[in-house]
Formats: structure tokens, sequence, C-alpha cells
């Protein structure tokens, strides 16, 4: 269906991609994975042809339907969500917009005398429409829209009062309802709550074209790709199979290269030791002459190459008293919405509290009162003794001095840290080389949010209290933050939507449903095999 062949692609100084070929097949999902920059979302440009390959070429078979979602969805506003995810269904939209004009058509008195012309034009879209199941879509568009979280309220109002993460939503939605021959989705599990992309998550299995994608979620990707195209070095490299199969299939190649790496350099310093030891006296001439020309024809063995993903390790934080949290008798409402009503909750030295609930619930809001971001209407809720708080939300991300470069703002925070150790803590969050000198204020979301948790986790509070901390990071630094949060040695409450992270991180779980809230011993994977469901809401 879609052919790269042979393509190169450079984008200012940086060269992506030299003579990589790959392709897409019917009915192939494919996982798109590389680091950060490494040119994904450039490849899913030159494919629907917004950019073009400095050399080679991406062609698509006639007749077939893209759909592509970026993080770039553009204006929304003067439109329901509704009307505007419709709007997106391919064909079927511009039958509908055809027939809206008709009807308006119809009962205009000045176009009296076309009526027997509108009225017959009036009966052949119509029939269209129905061909193309047009009475069906404000359905199905809604049940798309209720997949991902919208409620009657936000499905009929106006889009441009939404948040940017929702009109994100909204954008999925009309590729979704489309249902085109391929799908392009970037990073279509962000700003997603556990519950939505667990929906998404069925609707890709069950959708029958061909889909690729890319997504920082490796649960999520591992769910859906049976295909995986590695951007590595300029190369697209294909692996048959999930994530995991990949993960597992390019160690094992990096372990062949480098077997083969040092197998090669070991004959080839045995032959320079002999070409040395030989080359003055003239009864081996002919055999160094030969060994000489042997290793000119040698194809050289590449070691194989090393993704820089640097580790972070906590620095020890002062030991807490064993009762870290104390929350007692705490009611809070948001105008006739009762959130909490006489909640009880304890939270004790070590223990990881994963915070589950559907939207709405009070997962934020139970952070925001323990973070003291928030103050309940009645009860209390008291930090105890020697507790050191690190609080992460993405409001954290407006605070950050827009004006001064990443380093002027960790150098600003640990004046006395010195230049090596801040280096070195940029470089675990993803900001090497010139990346240090970057103004906040011209920093992507992702990384913002990155910074933040370098400056909370550079001098280690002995509680975390964590909203979303994996949003927008990318799989490498997830790997390592969820490495380094393992080897924590204090507590943690938090919420996420990514189950990697709450399977490696959580001992316990709180989950909050309007039947009360619930409290299990065991972390996030225990909680799935006791209750049989991976959401509240959502049973298996």
């Amino acid at each position: 269906m879609i052919r790269i062949e042979n393509i190169s692609k450079q984008l200012s100084h940086r060269i992506l991609f030299i003579e990589a070929s790959a392709a897409l097949n019917r009915g192939e999902k494919i996982g798109l994975v590389g680091p950060n920059g490494a040119g994904k979302t450039s490849l899913f440009r030159m494919i629907i042809g917004y950019e073009l390959p400095d050399e080679g070429q991406v062609s698509v078979d006639k007749g077939v339907s893209i759909g592509y979602f970026s993080q770039d969805v553009g204006e929304m506003s003067g439109r329901s969500a509704v009307a505007e995810v419709m709007d997106g269904a391919g064909p079927v939209s511009e039958v509908a917009a055809e027939l809206r004009e008709l009807e308006a058509a119809m009962v205009d008195p000045d176009r009296m005398d076309e009526m027997d012309a509108i009225i017959e034009r009036y009966g052949e879209v119509q029939a269209r429409y129905e061909e193309l199941d047009g009475y069906a879509l404000d359905g199905r568009a809604r049940e798309v829209l209720a997949g991902l979280s919208f409620s009657e309220a936000m499905m009929d109002g106006d889009v441009g009062a939404l948040s940017g993460g929702w009109k994100m939503r909204v954008a999925l939605a009309r590729i979704l309802l489309m249902r085109p021959d391929v799908m392009l989705l970037d990073e279509p599990s962000n700003h997603l709550d556990l519950e939505s992309l667990i929906w998404l998550e069925q609707f890709l299995k069950g959708y029958e074209g061909a889909l690729l994608m890319t997504s920082h979620d490796r649960e999520f990707m591992n769910r859906i790709v049976n295909k995986i195209i590695e951007i590595d070095a300029g190369q697209l490299n294909s692996y048959s199979g999930d994530y995991v199969f990949y993960e597992g299939q390019r160690a094992l190649n990096e372990k062949h290269q480098q077997s083969q790496f040092e197998r090669q350099q070991a004959m080839l310093a045995k032959e320079i030791k002999f070409i040395e030891r030989f080359k003055a006296r003239a009864s081996h001439a002919s055999q160094v002459q030969s060994r000489v020309k042997k290793l000119e024809k040698i194809d050289r063995v590449e070691p194989p190459k090393r993704r820089q993903v640097v580790a972070f390790e906590f620095q020890p934080a002062p030991r807490s008293g064993e009762d870290v949290v104390a929350v007692k008798n705490v009611s809070k409402r948001y105008g006739d919405k009762v959130i909490y009503d006489g909640f009880d909750f304890m939270v004790r030295r070590r223990e990881r509290w994963c915070i589950m609930g559907i939207n709405g619930a009070g997962k934020s809001t139970l952070l925001k009162l323990v973070a003291g971001d928030s103050k309940p209407d009645e009860g209390t809720v008291s930090i105890g003794a020697s507790v050191k708080m690190g609080y992460f939300a993405q409001h954290a991300m407006d605070v950050l001095d827009g004006e001064m470069t990443i380093f002027e703002m960790l150098e600003t925070t640990f004046p006395r840290a010195g230049q090596a150790p801040l280096r070195a803590l940029a470089g675990c969050f993803g900001f090497s080389g010139d990346d240090i000198d970057k103004r906040v204020r011209v920093l992507s979301g992702g990384e913002k949010a990155r910074l933040v948790m370098a400056i909370m986790l550079f001098d280690p509070p002995n509680l975390l209290v964590l909203d979303e901390p994996t949003n927008h990071l990318d799989l490498d630094t997830k790997e390592m933050l969820i490495k380094a949060l393992s080897q924590f040695e204090g507590t943690m409450l938090f919420v996420s939507h990514d189950r990697h992270f709450l399977a490696a991180l959580s001992n316990r779980v709180l989950e909050i449903t309007p039947e009360g809230v619930f409290q299990y011993g065991g972390g996030y994977t225990e909680y799935v095999e006791r209750t049989g469901h991976e959401a509240p809401g959502l049973r298996s």
C-alpha cells in the first residue's frame, strides 16, 4: 500500500535518513520507534505529501485513503465536538454537507423556480447518504467520543471551549470515525486517561485497515502492533513481531554484531602483528604482501551503535517518620459535585500508592490536598514528621522562568552543585550538548516536564507526589525514570495512565469509585488479577 524507497532527508543540519527503505502492507499494524529527533514525524509528513524526501520516493497505491493524526490540531471553534468529528468522516461528511445545503435551498423562496431540480438532486444525494450509512453517523461519532471519555454535555458544547488536550481527542476521533484504509497516528496515547487508552486499544485491534503509529506507551503499543519499524542512524530497520519481540531481537542482533566485531578485531590484530614482524625480511616478502592484500579486501564489521541513555541515581533522601500522610474525615466539593465525604486514608513510609479512578473521580484532587495546593472543606490532611515532599503536577511547568536557559535554571536552583553534576543531571533527562543552552520559553511541553522533574529529583525528597509524571516522556527516558524510581527508598503517591509505570512501581492501590473508596494491598498487577479489570469501570 505504501512504499518508502531509498529515501534520504536532511532537516537543517541534521541528517534524518540515508537511502532508507520500508513498506506498509495491507492489514499490518506497525509501531514506528526511534529516539526523539530521529525523524518519526518527518516520515509521517513525507507519506502524506506535506514534505518531500531529498532523494528517493514515497509512493502510495492509487485510491488508498489515509487519515493522519498529529499533535498539531489547529484551531477549532464555533461548532459542537460531534459536528467537528462528523466533518472529518471522509466522503460521507461531504455528502452530509451537500444534504444540508439542499435542505436550506428547499425552503428558500428565492429558489422556487429551481425546486424540481433541487428535489431531484436531493433524492440522489439522500440515496448516496443512506448507502454510506450516513444516518448512523451521529450515533457513531458519539460512540467514539464516549470511548474517549467525553460526556454528552462536552459532545454538544462548543469545541472552542475545550482545553488543548480535549481538542486533541476531538482530532483523534475524526480519524477514528473516518476509518481510512491507512491510519497514521503520531502519539495518539498522549492526553488520554487510562479508560480512554484501553478503549482506543480495543478499537485499533478491531480496525481492519493498515496502521502506522508512534507511542511513548510501550504497553499500549505492544498490545496493538505486529511489526516494528525502527529509525536508527538514518536507516529503517523492520522487525516482525510486537514491541517486546523487537526489544529482544535488537538486543540479540547487537550481541551478535559485537561478537562478530570482536572476532574480526582479534583476527586483524593477529594479521597486523605478523606483517609488522616480518615486513623487513626478504624471505617472508610474498607472505607479507599476500596478507596486506587480504586485509585490504576485508569488509570491516562495525561495532553495534549504542543508544546513549544516561542512568539517573538518587542521592539518599533523609528518612521520614513512619506515618507520612494522614487524611482524616475529609470532605471536598466543587459546586454541587461531592468528591469526598468523610474520607480517611493513611500513607506509611515506603508505601507506593497508585490512585485509580474514572475521569472526575478525584485523583488529582487527592494529590492536591496532600501537596497543600487545595484545602479540604472539612477534615484534615496532615504531613508526618521529617517528611520532605516533591510534588510534580502539570501546572509546575508554568512557573519556570522562560528567559533562563536550562542550565541557568538548574544553576540558580542549585547554586552550590557545580557544573559537572548539573550537566550530568540535564543529560539524564534528555538535555545534552547544546540543548542545555536552550531558553525555557522555547521548550516543548514534554521538555518542560522533564526539566521540572530533574529539578525535583536532584535534591531528593522522601515523599514523591506525582500527577501523570510520564506524559510526553519518550520510551527511553521513561525506562530510565522507572529504573531510578524503583531504587527510590522513600514513599510515593501517584496518578498515571501508563500501565508499565503502574505495574513496575506500585505496591498499594487506592481505587476511587462512585460506590466508595477501596484500598488494595499489592500493586497494580495484583489489583488487575483481583478485580478483573485494568481500570475502574472497565471489565475484561
